[in-house]
């Protein structure tokens, strides 16, 4: 009696196995990575373009070339 099948089906091998592992693989990041790029481009959408400024800033800009000037406010002078 001589068996049919003397070979085992290539879906058995170690290197088909190994190939479905690193594709498996690369899928994965490749999902992650856009997930994190899409929540990074939502984060800085809401964000804004970063010129506004609030009004509290506003009231401690000295004409200085627009940079904030707390420490002026921290300071006590004495009379």
């Amino acid at each position: 009696v001589v068996s049919a099948q003397t070979e085992a089906p290539f879906y058995e091998e170690w290197w088909f196995l190994l190939v479905i592992a690193l594709s498996s693989l690369i899928l994965i990041l490749l999902v992650v990575f856009a997930l994190v790029l899409h929540g990074q481009s939502k984060k800085y959408k809401n964000c804004g373009a970063g010129k506004t400024i609030s009004n509290m800033e506003e009231s401690v800009t000295l004409d200085n070339g627009g940079f904030t000037a707390l420490e002026l406010n921290s300071r006590h002078l004495n009379i």
